[in-house]
């Protein structure tokens, strides 16, 4: 079996270019825990890199001082290299004063168990919880601050404060573990959880983690889900073939979404929302027009593509982790033939690979310029993002599909083929 269709020669694809990468130091951690990156991420503005090193640790890295130490070596020790925070506030005189904060600097986390989930989220102060009768409350987010969220084996959810490495939440209601978190992007610091206990959970953590809702339709563990830029959808994806899609204003089930023969382990929309990413065991990452549930993209792994009894089973290409760059032309794909895949969405074939050996996950940073990958061994490696120049089309595509549905685009008075392309059913 190829991992590429006989139209394309591989010795043809541009490579990657790796930038680097991160090791697990040698020490005697606890031999009960694993060792594998479960999950690799970028906080949103980019000032700090974190990933599961395995042995319940997480790092915190300044992303600047990762790209520093890149450009001579690894990343591993050495002064912080990123700049100081700084902030303005007004005074009694309405004047401003500025304040400089201590530096962002490395952070070692243990978590207590194994890490599964992480995520970054940062508040928007004019976002109030949607407990509205709650007046009073132990936690005032400001916005400056940045929270992580770890998933845990033991089914636990624990928020820290990036900066003071202080743990300010705990949260307990899942009962089996908790594999994948995602804030809403909106800054309401609303956290949706996924666990193999068959449900995705809503915390509000602008109300001392209150948990507001418990989303139920998924029949076997849930892997992995993703909020759309507006943070009106969540999709989430898991075992059984399953991928779902929820009004997060009503909480309720939209539509499931029909087309993979294998367990879907990862799930992300496009940065203008007109479009979803599913990864499945299948060999497939299929891209959707979820708004209307049709499949307008599958990106094959395994050539020629398997028969859904096989792709059903146990087939060297399950696909792990998907990721849609920022700049809304290019996924990521890792998988288990040992191959990082970077896609663009004009083309069937990959427009550049790189060697990884066990990869589990992938995340590109908030500016989109590089993806990381998380692997088996706990370590994390880096490439530059293929670079092109988006058109002017596309961006005013992305412009557009921002703010209007499929639906919304379709019943414009515009030529055909200008329709299409607004609706991907050209790309």
């Amino acid at each position: 079996m190829a991992s590429f269709p006989d139209c394309v020669n591989e010795n043809d694809l541009g490579k990657a270019k790796f930038i680097g990468e991160l090791l697990v130091p040698a020490a005697p951690f606890d031999q009960k825990s694993g060792r594998e990156a479960w999950t690799v991420a970028f906080a949103p503005n980019d000032s700090y890199f974190a990933w599961s090193q395995g042995h319940r640790i997480v790092r915190l890295i300044p992303w600047t001082k990762c790209l520093k130490d890149f450009s001579v070596g690894h990343c591993g020790e050495g002064t912080n290299a990123s700049s100081p925070r700084r902030l303005s506030r007004q005074n009694s005189d309405g004047g401003k004063v500025s304040l400089v904060l201590s530096e962002p600097c490395e952070r070692t986390i243990d978590c207590g168990d194994i890490v599964w989930g992480l995520a970054f989220g940062s508040s928007v102060p004019e976002k109030q919880s949607r407990c509205v009768n709650i007046e009073w409350h132990r936690f005032k987010f400001g916005q400056d601050q940045l929270l992580l969220a770890t998933g845990l084996n033991n089914g636990r959810i624990k928020i820290w404060d990036v900066y003071t490495g202080k743990l300010l939440l705990n949260l307990m209601d899942h009962t089996d573990v908790v594999q994948d978190l995602t804030f809403a992007p909106d800054g309401s610091l609303m956290l949706v959880s996924a666990s193999r206990d068959k449900t995705l959970r809503v915390w509000d953590l602008k109300d001392d983690g209150n948990m507001v809702k418990v989303l139920r339709g998924h029949h076997n563990w849930v892997y992995c889900s993703a909020f759309s830029p507006d943070s009106s959808i969540l999709c989430s994806v898991g075992a059984g073939k399953a991928v779902l899609l929820w009004n997060m204003d009503k909480y309720t089930l939209i539509r499931k979404l029909e087309g993979h023969h294998n367990d879907v382990v990862s799930c992300e929309f496009s940065p203008d929302g007109a479009l979803l990413a599913t990864a499945s065991y299948d060999t497939r990452v299929i891209v959707w027009d979820h708004h209307k549930g049709t499949i307008l993209l599958e990106l094959g792994h395994l050539f020629p593509p398997p028969s859904p009894i096989f792709a059903g089973g146990s087939n060297d290409r399950w696909v792990r982790s998907v990721s849609f760059c920022p700049d809304g032309r290019h996924i990521a794909s890792v998988t288990d033939d040992k191959l990082v895949r970077f896609w663009s969405i004009e083309e069937r074939a990959p427009q550049a690979i790189a060697p990884l050996s066990n990869g589990l996950c992938c995340a590109f940073s908030a500016e989109g310029s590089v993806l990381s990958a998380g692997t088996c061994d706990g370590s994390v490696h880096f490439w530059e993002c293929p670079r092109s120049i988006s058109s002017l089309q596309h961006m005013c595509r992305m412009s557009l599909r921002r703010v209007m549905t499929t639906q919304q685009v379709e019943e414009l008075t515009i030529p055909t083929p200008l329709r299409d392309y607004l609706t991907y059913k050209i790309i």
